[in-house]
């Protein structure tokens, strides 16, 4: 594919470089925001040669499959002059109101919320990937050589990059979620930082014989326990403290005092109040995962995996990822192992035994030919080739796809397969799963390739749809 030409085409059909705001990458997607919607020809996108499906959302998603979309951004990123991640500096009010116009088709409140949380954690993905692989691997590394490399500079340098990101990971989704909801970044990750549990933070330092007791819980404070919870909601709290404050300092003081007082303000409201919901928010989640996984064993797993391809189809899927952050932290309540993604990972495999159906069943030539061409890929864990091309519109397979899909999280629940890490699924899922577990994973995902397979077979396939939609 020559990538130059594409992001020439996609920069035409998204109707010239004047008319991007902004670009970044997920694992899969080129994320594009626009000033006017109604310049974008959706149906050119689509046809592009390499697309492998767009997504209508808040932002425009472009499909490119991993690896290939990051060489697709920086291309594009060459062509449009927008720095990755960045929003032109002259968007004007005409763009905010499309943005607001094309948003409201698709979402309710719930439903915004979860796309913005998926916009603050994409430009994390690679950290968060790299950093879980180091501490997986690591991990296995000390227990399979009792600990034969503990010391060395070199291999300690290694693991100390895994424990980074997530000891700092506050930090950095403060500062995203403050430059998400329209403020200060910088003010965002200071937010973030009182949210990162460290001996030397002076609400946690000795006076005398004693700590600092806070009034509200009689106890020291815990910056740790609300966590990456917490550091969302304080980079959002100090992006509106922000942008009421501006909106009454006069301009020749606002520079200095501003900042300081959203500092001020900020920092006493995490302490005192964000903490709290944070930590209730974060020990709510795990509760929520602890009864899907333990308590309703096979059925939760079964619930997760067959509804995991609605949120890709989405594009909301993203937003989980500060889940399976929390799940991957080392210093979490799993140790770093994520029982959660082999379960939604199935979701592919259902995926691949739909497809599979179809291309023995159907007599549509057209049809085989998307499923021939998608089944490789989908093998590998880019499943939207086969998503956007085949199951989703034709409406019936795609429902058999996630309900059989349920019966490999099933597997993968009763089996209790980990990862220790995110960003790959199908065949290179194995790199990810937790160690001496690949072969249960295998066997997991023929399950659901198995239902997808059986379920489309007898209940997904209807040629009449199939021809009015690819053609007779």
């Amino acid at each position: 594919m020559d990538v130059d030409k594409v992001c020439q085409q996609v920069l035409d059909a998204l109707g010239g470089k004047e008319n991007v705001r902004s670009n970044e990458a997920c694992m899969t997607r080129l994320r594009v925001s626009v000033h006017d919607m109604s310049l974008v020809d959706l149906d050119a996108l689509g046809k592009i040669d390499g697309v492998m499906g767009v997504v209508n959302a808040d932002t425009l998603q472009i499909v490119f499959g991993p690896g290939t979309v990051n060489k697709v951004l920086e291309s594009f990123v060459r062509l449009t002059g927008i720095p990755k991640g960045s929003v032109r500096a002259d968007a004007s009010e005409v763009a905010h109101q499309n943005k607001a116009t094309q948003s409201a088709k698709h979402a309710g409140p719930a439903q915004e919320f979860l796309k913005h949380v998926a916009n603050i954690f994409v430009p994390l993905l690679p950290g968060i990937i790299a950093a879980g692989l180091i501490n997986g691997i690591t991990n296995v590394v000390n227990v399979s050589s009792g600990g034969a490399l503990s010391g060395q500079w070199w291999y300690e340098s290694i693991r100390t990059m895994g424990w980074a990101l997530f000891a700092y990971l506050p930090i950095f989704a403060g500062y995203n979620a403050a430059r998400e909801f329209g403020g200060s970044p910088i003010l965002g990750g200071i937010s973030g930082a009182i949210c990162v549990a460290n001996s030397a933070m002076p609400l946690l330092a000795m006076y005398g014989d004693n700590q600092v007791i806070l009034p509200m819980t009689g106890a020291v404070y815990n910056p740790g326990s609300g966590g990456l919870v917490a550091a969302l909601l304080a980079g959002g709290l100090f992006a509106w403290l922000e942008r009421k404050i501006r909106n009454v300092m006069p301009s020749i003081i606002d520079t200095f005092v501003t900042p300081l007082l959203v500092l001020v303000i900020g920092g006493v409201t995490i302490v005192a109040v964000l903490q709290p919901i944070g930590t209730a928010l974060t020990q709510g989640v795990f509760t929520v995962m602890e009864f899907m996984y333990e308590q309703m064993g096979a059925l939760g797993g079964y619930v997760l995996a067959a509804g995991f391809l609605p949120l890709v189809s989405v594009g909301l899927h993203q937003a989980l990822t500060p889940i399976h952050a929390m799940l991957n932290d080392p210093m979490g309540p799993t140790d770093g192992v994520n029982y959660l993604l082999p379960i939604l990972m199935m979701a592919g495999g259902g995926q691949i035994g739909a497809g599979i159906a179809l291309f023995l069943k159907t007599k549509n030539d057209k049809l085989r030919g998307y499923i021939r061409d998608s089944i490789p890929v989908g093998i590998l864990g880019v499943g939207e080739p086969m998503m956007y091309a085949v199951t989703l519109p034709l409406g019936r397979p795609f429902v058999t796809a996630c309900l059989g899909a349920g019966f490999g999280g099933m597997v993968a629940a009763l089996l209790h397969v980990g990862a220790v890490s995110q960003g790959v699924s199908g065949l290179f899922g194995l790199l990810i799963v937790l160690p001496g577990q690949q072969l249960w994973y295998v066997v997991a995902m023929l399950v659901a390739c198995a239902g997808g397979f059986v379920l489309t077979w007898l209940f997904g396939v209807d040629e009449q749809r199939i021809n009015s939609v690819y053609g007779s």
